[in-house]
């Protein structure tokens, strides 16, 4: 049970990475992440946040999103170098998030 919400964190952020799309995985991971924690009976704000953040990040790094693309072009930066400078410190964040998740499980 204390590796649910880092895994479902980890998989919204899969999902939204390969995606592109934040609101899509949303919608794919809040109906899994819900009876999920209802059923197990663990928080439920804590699974739906690692859902949604997760969602978040890959959405964040990702270079088909329509955010990342966006930024690049108001940048007047190349997409992909973009994407390649931005990548590390959402990493960092995201592992920061995983550690933190899990560290919210043990202690619910």
């Amino acid at each position: 049970e204390p590796l649910l919400a880092p895994l479902v964190f980890l998989v919204s952020a899969f999902i939204a990475f390969s995606v592109g799309s934040s609101w899509g995985t949303f919608a794919i991971m809040i109906p899994i992440a819900i009876p999920i924690a209802t059923t197990l009976g663990l928080p439920m704000p804590l699974l739906l946040g690692a859902a949604i953040s997760g969602a978040i990040f890959g959405d964040h790094a990702s270079p088909i999103s329509d955010t990342t693309v966006v930024a690049s072009m108001a940048s007047a930066t190349d997409h992909i170098d973009h994407v390649r400078t931005q990548l590390p410190y959402a990493l960092v964040a995201a592992a920061f998030a995983t550690a933190g998740f899990l560290i919210a499980s043990l202690l619910a």
